[in-house]
């Protein structure tokens, strides 16, 4: 049994895994302009060509999985970072739409084979610990995103070339990454088991709750700054600020999650999260101006925040499947709802109207709260 000095640095270590990811993330976000403008390309080919950063992280996370359990986490994420590391100031310089497109499928493979094996590692350090973490863990994911974009956009303000901030990005998550490495766990699963499984019983249904929770996500990204100019009428040059009131509530409820977990239990902070990010739709949906919006979005960052966080925290805790499998199942159904959410949304919105697609998401997030009821059996 590892002594409690070893589990302390083996939470910090997961933390910062957490941060990085979200850092490494969210710094592509101010680079995106500057390869549309080096390559020439229009909005749509600029659309087709994000997609490849979805593929290549859907592909690896059907398989880090398996990576994690045979090399353990701290391979597969030091791994991983390599061609994370690699990519991203490639992304900065590269200008054919072909040698763009390579380079987000390798960005976007390692972001999913990190994504997967850091909540292996985190399932198995919040076990070890015998208390609430999950929730702190990912709130270190949304900090990294804040910290990652906003670097990154004041490294360009002040002069910096693409190149040159992207590099600076990549010094900080080699720093990070190396402060990490020693105390990440060399192990990956509790046991032998097959390298693919497809996700059932109780990991099914936890991931089709992640993947209705993550379509929540990225709804608000891609549409909540058109929801906000298009129905409500606001300025563009400020729309985005709805998607960043949404992403302050969540990572404020994530860093208090666990506290919150503690008292209450886990699957009441999925009934409750569920309930709060409807209303929170249904809100936005009847608000007759963009300020009675910024609430509601308020509130669906605030129910999102710790429903992922407690469902990754039952996946370790069921034994229909090893957990390494399940949490790769289960990361993927989410991503792909990030995916099909906005697909979705834009599909409705154009049969119906957008006010039609974000009732349709008030109703998959009371499903959510109605599965957290089931998951207290």
């Amino acid at each position: 049994m590892a002594s409690n000095g070893v589990r302390r640095r083996q939470q910090a270590a997961t933390r910062i895994a957490f941060f990085v990811v979200g850092f490494g993330m969210a710094a592509w976000a101010p680079l995106v302009p500057f390869a549309q403008a080096r390559s020439g390309i229009g909005a749509g080919a600029l659309g087709a060509l994000l997609l490849c950063l979805g593929i290549g992280s859907i592909v690896t996370m059907s398989l880090s999985g398996a990576l994690a359990a045979r090399f353990g986490c701290r391979r597969v994420i030091v791994g991983a970072t390599v061609p994370l590391c690699v990519s991203l100031p490639l992304l900065a310089v590269l200008a054919h739409p072909f040698a763009l497109a390579v380079a987000l499928l390798v960005f976007g493979a390692a972001l999913g084979s990190l994504d997967v094996t850091m909540n292996i590692q985190a399932v198995i350090v919040e076990r070890a610990s015998g208390r609430a973490m999950m929730s702190g863990f990912h709130g270190l994911f949304s900090v990294g995103g804040i910290a990652g974009a906003a670097f990154t956009a004041l490294a360009l303000v002040a002069g910096a070339s693409p190149l040159v901030a992207a590099m600076a990005v990549v010094a900080v998550i080699v720093a990070a990454t190396a402060l990490a490495t020693p105390h990440l766990i060399g192990y990956g699963s509790q046991g032998d088991a097959p390298a693919f499984v497809l996700p059932r019983g109780i990991v099914l249904f936890i991931g089709t709750l992640c993947f209705a929770a993550f379509m929540a996500e990225g709804a608000m990204l891609d549409w909540s700054a058109v929801f906000l100019t298009s129905k409500l009428g606001m300025a563009t040059a400020y729309a985005g600020l709805g998607y960043a009131t949404f992403a302050a509530a969540m990572t404020v409820g994530r860093l208090t999650g666990d506290r919150v977990v503690a008292r209450f239990g886990g699957p009441a902070l999925v009934v409750s999260g569920g309930l709060c990010a409807a209303v929170g739709f249904a809100l936005a949906t009847i608000a007759s101006s963009w300020p009675l919006a910024f609430p509601g979005f308020a509130l669906i960052g605030a129910g999102c925040a710790n429903v992922v966080p407690v469902l990754y925290t039952h996946v370790g805790r069921q034994s229909v499947m090893p957990e390494h499998a399940a949490v790769s199942s289960i990361t993927t159904l989410g991503y792909a709802g990030i995916l099909a959410g906005p697909a979705l949304i834009g599909f409705v919105a154009q049969a119906a109207s957008l006010s039609g697609a974000f009732l349709l998401l008030m109703l998959l997030q009371l499903g959510v709260a109605a599965g957290g009821r089931l998951l207290r059996g």
